[in-house]
């Protein structure tokens, strides 16, 4: 009988390398599915619901729809479609304007002591209920000012609605962009303002767009702020601010579905369709936006040149 030959030191080490090899395989692959699975619990919903709204409203769809304003539980969209581009354009303008100028100063201007409260104040914020707004704001606005059912009193309760998501983005897209930038420019002599605009600014573009498209989504999703500030209108917005109810996409959605008439279904439906439209639009826009600030980014042009 042949005598056993003891085990090598790097025999042993070989052997534990591989089950250990092994074990990171299924460890890996443990994670793989798991992620898998995750995703799919978020996609299956998502198509389930997006295919059933683009289902019923296409089987269905008038182009008339488009052009006739609401008529009771009838007629079409066209003042909630107007509506509805008009309350996004003022809040990305006011919003816009004040979130992105909030964000800026606390990335760049903020003093060390105040910056937590200002950071901690906008996430408070972010944490109200919609509705908890919209009533503020009816009690403050409506009631209090005078100003009545609104666009005014709309655009404000909304604007302040998505303030933190503007504020967070710009601040974390400003901070990313890399110190050497602002470095070059005081050493080039440019004044504060210039930098901050030439050298800051364009390369944190893409983080400010997506959080102001993020913002308008959730805008154009609303409907309890504008129930206590806009109301409803089945007119076409008459351009004055204050005492003038402004229709909206959401209302016929929230409202119309439970109404036991065919053509307010049909609206409700068609509602809901065009606000996955819109939102998928300004996805659309978001990357498009990104994709040309990118191209012409400090290091692409940097870059390009390197090749060139």
């Amino acid at each position: 009988m042949l005598d056993e030959v003891p085990e090598t030191r790097s025999d042993l080490s070989t052997r534990q390398g591989g089950a250990s090899l092994r074990r990171r395989k299924l460890l890996d692959r443990s994670i793989w599915i798991g992620c898998s699975l995750a995703l799919l619990l978020v996609v299956v919903p998502v198509v389930s619901i997006v295919g059933g709204v683009v289902g019923q409203s296409v089987s269905h769809w008038q182009w008339g729809i488009l052009d006739t304003l609401t008529s009771g539980t009838g007629g079409g969209l066209s003042n909630a479609i107007v509506g509805t581009m008009v309350i996004m354009f003022g809040v990305a303008l006011l919003a816009g304007l004040v979130g992105v100028a909030g964000g800026v100063y606390l990335a760049e201007f903020c003093p060390e002591g105040s910056g937590g409260v200002l950071r901690g104040a906008s996430e408070v914020l972010s944490g109200v209920p919609s509705i908890v707004l919209g009533y503020v704001g009816y009690v403050a606005l409506v009631v209090f000012l005078h100003w009545g059912f609104s666009l005014a009193a709309a655009l404000i309760v909304m604007s302040i609605l998505v303030l933190p998501y503007i504020i967070k983005a710009t601040e974390s897209s400003v901070r990313q962009v890399p110190t050497s930038y602002r470095e070059g420019g005081e050493a080039l002599g440019m004044r504060t303002g210039y930098a901050l605009r030439r050298l800051v600014l364009r390369p944190a573009i893409p983080g400010i767009t997506t959080g102001l498209i993020v913002a308008l989504a959730v805008a154009v999703g609303e409907t309890a702020p504008l129930l206590y500030t806009a109301e409803w209108s089945s007119q076409m917005p008459t351009g004055h601010l204050t005492h003038s109810p402004v229709g909206y996409l959401t209302y016929p959605v929230w409202e119309f579905f439970n109404q036991p008439y065919a053509s307010a279904h049909r609206l409700a439906e068609t509602a809901a369709f065009l606000l996955v439209l819109l939102v998928l639009l300004l996805i659309i826009v978001a990357r498009l936006v990104v994709a040309l600030t990118q191209r012409h980014a400090p290091e692409q042009r940097g870059a390009a040149k390197t090749h060139a």
